[in-house]
């Protein structure tokens, strides 16, 4: 294993990297004559390191080129592409951080290459020409990008707030009239057609200042408690209408707060000031795949975890938008809705329903509206991979219905998933608003070489569509929401879901030589929790939900097999191993059920039981689900597992599978995840 060798920002591997190999030259010759013996192929980092170690046999010369400068350009290689004489490294020396170099077997020149170049040389592994097609598309996002202010640190990555406070702070400071654009800014907030905070006898930075100074000294007279109401006809003789605060205290804060702004702007002030100001009221979420509803969607196909997240969050952001406008002295309603897919063949459920309240909310709610065709509506719920022919006809209808319902524009928009981020980036484009997007999951990450293979798995995945509308909806977002650092920029040694999207090639369809940059400040990490009413730790018995313990004893250790559960407990003393997941391949359901059916000794000493999808094909309409539901009964056949493993198929009632994860605590039991990729959730 390569040392941790520190290696600048500054240096240059194809600068730094002939001169290692000069030093290494007898060892290096074999270590290439390796790599190129098997012809052209795609090398993984995993690959590199086995080559490289087999090359050569003196210990002590091995640790000293491991622990070197070549050691750690190799182990900091993702992948290489092997065309003899030349191999072409994808070098990440830190996280966001890329350089290509190729290097000639023969001779050991180096020499260093461009994104474009290093894709190129990789398509003519798997598809020579397009390679060689001078008039294949080259998307560059980043031409686009020049005049964004870029942070530098591998560790202000997802800090794209603070960054932007620090550089408006800076611009603010420049020259005398850098204030225009703030003051312009202030001048257009409204609501409903209404000025918020100042109207436009306050044209000029100097009246500002002029009727903050006067108002400050007018707050500081009057009793702290005082409401805006009762003073407000004095602020409007300055120019300065509501917003400001509900209090006099509040008020001469928020004044304060902007009266430093205009005199020596720095982040912090900048950063408190634009809190405070009313400028969001009505908020559209898209979530459009899956059945997204409030009660028995929970392990539908394509509905789980962003069900639970996004309502979640809808939840947190109306409390805390309800506060904001208190606290402002305002008196508006804010609404959030959450637009949809309107399913006529619900399964039972509310997707049918085009308006529904959100439960423990005021003012939310699910908007759902149908896909349509030139047939007319489409009735049954379709894959998250198939929906893309009807997003753009969506998108105009939603747009229409929401307007209608908020009798206006929103103030915000924020896409989930890679639809919902399409959709939204079309509306906000339309109606030039605010677009923020989550991408709760890259499909690009879960499938190894899913783009330089898209050809291949285009008729099952459409990911040739899903993959340029992630593009388009990361580029055209004014911000993207993640849980974390590693889905941004991954760990020292693995990208993170956003950085792969860095350069990647869709062989004859687009070569991305610039797609997304991790140093974005659009990027802001903003952890979601868990909701703690409904997820709390099984110690606490006093909130326990025991009136579900009868249905969990019976859906755990009941010795019947039916429509709802597979397999039995004998050994009911044993503590469980669980996991509860969609059904499908990144999920990996089947993957722990064949690790434990393969461990003896972990049989002995525990059970299995799983929680996933449906437990028939036949009531399946989803490929890769019925392709996993075949899988486990094989898997349950293969190793005998009835007994010490129970399927239970999956459970809607969000409220009883909380108890269900505390009732396997009481019994000593694990819960495991297994998921073939973790990025998100590391």
């Amino acid at each position: 294993m390569a040392a941790s060798l520190s290696f600048k920002r500054s240096d240059s591997i194809a600068d730094s990297m002939p001169e290692a190999l000069k030093q290494s030259r007898y060892q290096m010759k074999r270590c290439f004559a390796r790599y190129v013996s098997k012809g052209k192929r795609l090398m993984k980092n995993q690959q590199l390191m086995e080559e490289l170690e087999k090359s050569m046999d003196d210990k002590v010369e091995k640790n000293k080129l491991m622990e070197g400068l070549l050691g750690y350009i190799i182990f900091s290689t993702q992948e290489a592409v092997v065309l003899p004489p030349f191999v072409a490294f994808a070098v990440r020396p830190h996280p966001g951080i890329w350089e290509y170099v190729k290097v000639n077997s023969d001779d050991l020149s180096v020499d260093g290459i461009t994104a474009a170049d290093y894709l190129k040389f990789k398509e003519l592994i798997f598809d020579e020409k397009s390679a060689k097609d001078d008039n294949a598309l080259e998307i560059d996002f980043g031409a686009f990008d020049l005049s964004t202010p870029h942070l530098t640190l591998p560790s202000s990555i997802g800090n794209g707030t603070q960054s932007l406070a620090r550089f408006l702070s800076s611009k603010l400071n420049e020259r005398s009239d850098s204030m225009k654009p703030l003051l312009d800014y202030l001048l257009a907030l409204n609501y409903r057609g209404e000025n918020l905070m100042i109207n436009s006898t306050l044209n000029t930075v100097n009246k500002l200042q002029t009727a903050l100074l006067l108002a400050e000294v007018f707050v500081s007279g009057i009793a702290k408690n005082t409401p805006f109401q009762k003073f407000e006809e004095r602020f409007e003789e300055w120019g300065l209408e509501k917003g400001w605060g509900d209090t006099a205290e509040r008020v001469k804060d928020t004044l304060n707060c902007l009266s430093e702004v205009l005199q020596a702007p720095d982040p912090l002030n900048l950063e408190k000031f634009f809190s405070r100001v009313p400028a969001v009221f009505n908020i559209v979420i898209f979530s459009i795949h899956g059945y997204f509803g409030q009660a028995d969607v929970l392990g539908l196909p394509d509905t789980g975890g962003q069900v639970v997240y996004i309502l979640d969050q809808v939840r947190a952001i109306e409390e805390d938008l309800l506060l904001r406008i208190k606290q402002q002295g305002l008196s508006v309603k804010p609404q959030i809705l959450v637009v949809t897919r309107l399913i006529p063949e619900s399964q039972g459920t509310k997707c049918n329903l085009e308006l529904e309240p959100i439960l423990d909310t005021k003012h939310s709610h699910i908007l759902r509206v149908p896909f349509k065709t030139e047939t007319g509506v489409l009735k049954n719920w379709v894959s998250r991979f198939d929906i893309y022919p009807y997003l753009e006809r969506y998108a105009e209808d939603a747009c229409e219905k929401i307007l209608d319902h908020l009798e206006g524009k929103p103030d915000l928009i924020i896409g989930n998933y890679t639809d919902g981020n399409l959709v939204a980036s079309l509306m906000a484009s339309k109606l030039g608003i605010t677009q923020g997007t989550i991408a709760h999951a890259l499909e690009k990450t879960k499938y190894e070489d899913s783009d330089i293979k898209w050809k291949e798995l285009d008729q099952k995945y459409h990911f040739s569509c899903q993959f340029t509308a992630d593009m388009i909806a990361m580029n055209s977002a004014d911000f993207i929401i993640t849980s974390t650092y590693q889905e941004i920029a991954g760990s020292k040694d693995r990208p993170g879901q956003y950085e792969s999207h860095y350069a990647f090639t869709l062989p004859g369809l687009s070569r991305f030589v610039a797609g997304i940059n991790v140093f974005n400040p659009k990027f802001n990490i903003a952890s979601p929790g868990a909701d703690q009413s409904v997820y709390f730790p099984h110690t606490q018995k006093q909130k326990r939900l025991t009136n579900f313990h009868p249905a969990i004893e019976e859906l755990l250790y009941s010795q019947v097999e039916n429509d709802e559960h597979i397999g039995y407990l004998t050994d009911s003393k044993k503590p469980i191993i669980f996991s509860m997941a969609r059904l499908d391949t990144v999920k990996n359901i089947s993957g722990l059920t064949e690790w434990y059916g393969k461990n003896k000794r972990l049989r002995e000493l525990a059970n299995l039981v799983v929680v996933a999808g449906l437990l028939d094909t036949s009531k399946s309409k989803d490929r890769e689900e019925i392709n996993e539901i075949q899988k486990m009964h094989s898997l349950i056949e293969k190793y005998k597992l009835k007994g010490q493993f129970r399927w239970i198929a999956a459970q809607t009632d969000r409220y009883r599978n909380s108890e269900l994860y505390r009732c396997i605590a009481d019994s000593r039991g694990v819960f495991v995840q297994v998921w073939s990729i973790l990025n998100f959730f590391v």
